[in-house]
């Protein structure tokens, strides 16, 4: 592969993922300039590094709330990460909606049954997945707090 091909993939792939660039540049000399393999090597990796924060306090977050049209179903989303930039970052924010989707749509019955949940946006995903991804993304631990739901039958 060469430089100029090699740079544009870097480029494509560090807007798609947020990783670092000489990260991806090593997965993808790994992978021989496949693109779909970079993307399972960084995956494996990331995987690894996010097990690594597992245990970093999480003293900052959000809480996130959702409530339907209809007014009939609400929720809130306690989402948590170890600094209050994190916590402002569009990222988390995007997150932490999403979150608050999920438990609207699947209604888990705590954070860890919602952990194993499929995405409901992307079945191939779990919800466990998604925070993984973004632990690695913003080299912080994440987790889900308290989940609430409440909806007038």
């Amino acid at each position: 592969m060469d430089t100029k091909e090699l740079i544009k993939k870097v480029k494509k792939l560090r807007e798609e993922l947020g990783l670092g660039m000489m990260e991806i540049k090593a997965a993808l000399e790994e992978a021989n300039g496949d693109e779909k393999l970079t993307k399972e090597i960084l995956k494996k990796k990331g995987f690894k590094k996010a097990k690594k924060r597992e245990g970093r306090e999480t003293n900052q977050g959000k809480v996130f709330t959702y409530e339907h049209i209809t007014g009939k179903l609400a929720v809130m989303v306690e989402l948590l990460c170890e600094t209050d930039f994190v916590a402002k970052n569009s990222d988390f924010l995007v997150l932490g909606k999403e979150l608050c989707l999920q438990v609207a749509a699947m209604d888990p019955k705590d954070n860890k049954a919602l952990l194993k949940q499929d995405y409901v946006k992307d079945g191939s995903r779990k919800i466990g997945t998604l925070i993984s991804e973004f632990i690695v993304k913003s080299g912080e631990n994440v987790k889900v707090g308290r989940i609430e739901r409440f909806e007038i039958e």
